[in-house]
């Protein structure tokens, strides 16, 4: 009994079976180490576009609004037409600036394209998010140039090109730029009656 005892106190060898699937752990980390890796680079090119975009609306909204906007019509005169009286009872959401149809409409500010389609009452349009979180509508455009949602504008890119599409289809053709803020809508044209200066 003793013999025993003494058998069972003393250390016992490690067995090798032990040590092999010791190996085997470790070699199956560094191969699934490998997998990640290989995984970051095939979809961080896909992502990424995402976590920049993530990060300029961070930006675009912490932003103070403009004080002042060129105007997205170069050259063209200017007309105070918000609030105008319009069909069903609306009130003008904007101004109208008149311009020869394909006339390239710039933008006003840097942003985010939110949105590029038709709508029934702006027709062809775009909406693009800029600082202060405000939204900047483009509408009756004739046509497009090569825009997708989430793509980024800077202040002069073209955005679209004058037309009458929507419910403008028969009068002159102009662009309907408006500016929407978490509160609605603003007059537009005090900005860029500033931006001349």
């Amino acid at each position: 009994m003793a013999r025993l005892q003494l058998l069972s106190d003393s250390p016992r060898p490690r067995p090798r079976h032990a040590e092999r699937g010791m190996r085997r752990s470790f070699g199956t980390l560094i191969f699934l180490a490998f997998l990640v890796f290989l995984a970051w680079l095939f979809f961080w090119p896909l992502v990424k576009p995402s976590v920049e975009q993530a990060q300029r609306s961070t930006v675009l909204l912490s932003s103070p609004a403009p004080t002042a906007l060129p105007n997205p019509l170069p050259g063209r005169p200017l007309t105070d037409t918000w609030g105008g009286a319009r069909s069903g009872g609306r009130k003008h959401e904007g101004i109208d600036i008149f311009a020869p149809r394909d006339t390239p409409i710039r933008a006003t500010t840097e942003g985010i394209v939110l949105n590029v389609g038709p709508n029934t009452l702006g027709g062809r349009t775009v909406m693009i998010l800029g600082p202060g979180g405000q939204r900047h509508y483009y509408a009756h455009l004739d046509r497009y140039p090569d825009l997708t949602a989430g793509e980024w504008v800077n202040s002069g890119d073209v955005v679209g090109y004058v037309g009458d599409s929507g419910n403008a289809k028969g009068t002159p053709t102009h662009l309907h730029y408006g500016i929407y803020t978490a509160a609605g809508a603003i007059n537009p044209y005090p900005l860029l009656a500033a931006g001349r200066k």
